[in-house]
């Protein structure tokens, strides 16, 4: 696949070209160990490394053309220098136009916020399939062409491959893609010149502060993206969150809200909530769903809404929605032969803990104990860590602190920031075993018949980062195996 560079920069704002970009290029990059000879290098300024570092690395490898904020001193005359003000920006429009623009071939929805992206994005998904509709999925756990899968490495991908998934979605035959988009890929511009039909908003709490810096930064990231949507896109905000009203300040999109206990265009209830379920109502009719706690019936509500808003039935839709299950390491529960009950659950945030302790919390009988094994990602924000500790102290009957990602930090050291957040009165029921393994080992066997374990933090994931290396693990694979032998 090869297109003109001049074609491919047409809606990129320019400041200075210095070469003819009349000429071929074959793919874009801004990695520059992929580059092959006439591709166009995209120089982008990271977080940890700037990609004007290895511009003299690309002219080397053969580019046809260098795409850059700022020109090196010397420049060879053989390539099309391109200089533009923000090449996050123009990486992502220019990825647009190589692929032929697919997000205006398709209904495309983003789903942002701190918790349910996931969930919201992948019921959206099963849905639309169930109804019988070609559709695709980005998100977190995986990416979906129609029925073709493959991993996800990103919550959201960067640009190049965003656009090239919906192109294949596009040739697949789908109608509709679904698609997390998360404040860092906003922030880096990755979703920019895409063709948004609706965006949604879940709920936006402490999270990503390692990045974003402040709170006020973060919400001003997800805020973006709602003043981005063109005039003919659909914005639906969840109302119960106090900021939802700033998503939609400056939006030129149709404007929607969602709500279980504010006013709302689109009004929910839960009735009933037990550990088999819940039975809510949906803008007065009744919906009985697998999906358990009060955050998944936001979930449900958000997409109830977001397939009423792209124009499927509404009978159709809530004949489809009681059929659905939770995504994949969202809220799975597996139970022993001694009727223990294991919940696996990807919340990594204090807000999603919070969801899903009172969840329990709220359907569990007196006489069973909830033990909770916790831990928090190493190299991200250290303030949500006593937070957290504090969260599973305020439920639990046994506390476990123990390591999650710790990637290039000690796992001592992160648990000790979490030790703080244990009040001390909690402080005996408080367990610290840094092997993940063992500290789900142990809770399985402190836990007596009826007991509830929340392993929390890691859910889908199938590996442990340590060091800079990914090893082998899944919490679920691990309960199952002690379970079998108990």
């Amino acid at each position: 696949m090869s297109r003109l560079l001049s074609d491919i920069l047409s809606r990129v704002p320019i400041v200075e070209i210095s070469g003819d970009p009349e000429r071929e290029i074959g793919k874009i990059e801004f990695d520059s160990r992929n580059l092959n000879d006439g591709d166009v290098f995209v120089a982008v300024p990271g977080t940890q490394v700037d990609g004007h570092r290895f511009i003299q690395q690309a002219v080397e490898q053969g580019v046809a053309a260098v795409v850059c904020q700022r020109f090196p001193e010397q420049k060879n005359n053989d390539i099309c220098w391109v200089q533009v003000e923000d090449s996050s920006k123009a990486l992502s429009l220019m990825a647009s136009a190589f692929y032929d623009d697919p997000s205006e071939e398709l209904n495309l929805a983003g789903i942002t916020g701190t918790n349910g992206k996931t969930t919201t994005a992948t019921l959206l998904y099963s849905l639309f399939k169930a109804l019988g509709y070609k559709c695709g999925l980005l998100s977190t756990v995986r990416v979906y062409i129609d029925d073709k899968t493959a991993d996800a490495s990103h919550t959201t991908p960067d640009a190049p491959a965003i656009n090239r998934y919906l192109r294949e979605m596009v040739n697949a035959g789908c109608e509709y893609a679904f698609m997390e988009v998360s404040s860092h890929a906003i922030h880096q511009n990755r979703v920019a010149g895409l063709d948004f039909d609706l965006a949604i908003f879940s709920n936006i709490t402490h999270d990503h502060l390692d990045y974003h810096k402040t709170f006020t930064d973060y919400i001003k990231a997800k805020k973006s993206f709602f003043d981005n949507l063109g005039k003919n896109a659909k914005a639906l905000v969840n109302a119960d969150d106090r900021n939802a009203k700033i998503m939609l300040q400056n939006t030129m999109a149709e404007k929607f809200t969602y709500a279980l206990k504010k006013p709302a265009n689109f009004k929910g209830k839960v009735l009933e909530n037990s550990f088999e379920g819940l039975l809510m109502e949906l803008d007065g009719r009744q919906l009985w769903s697998r999906l358990v706690g009060d955050f998944n019936a936001s979930n449900l509500l958000a997409v109830y809404a977001a397939a009423r808003l792209l124009d499927v039935d509404t009978d159709a839709v809530l004949r489809e929605l009681s059929n659905l299950k939770a995504a994949e390491g969202r809220f799975e529960v597996i139970k022993s032969k001694d009727a223990k009950s294991a919940i696996v659950d990807y919340a990594h945030t204090p807000d999603a803990l919070e969801n899903v302790v009172k969840t329990i919390e709220g359907v569990r009988k007196p006489e069973q104990q909830l033990l909770v094994v916790v831990g928090a990602g190493g190299d991200r924000d250290r303030g949500k860590r006593p937070i957290m500790a504090e969260i599973a102290a305020r439920y639990a009957a046994k506390i476990i602190l123990t390591s999650d990602n710790p990637r290039s930090e000690k796992p001592e050291d992160i648990i000790a920031d979490m030790r703080e957040g244990i009040p001390e009165e909690k402080k005996n029921q408080l367990l610290e075993i840094t092997d993940r393994r063992q500290a789900i080992q142990t809770a399985c066997m402190l836990a007596q018949p009826g007991d509830i374990i929340l392993v929390a933090g890691k859910g889908h994931e199938t590996y442990q980062e340590i060091q800079g290396v990914k090893h082998h693990f899944d919490d679920k694979e691990i309960i199952g195996e002690i379970f079998k032998n108990q």
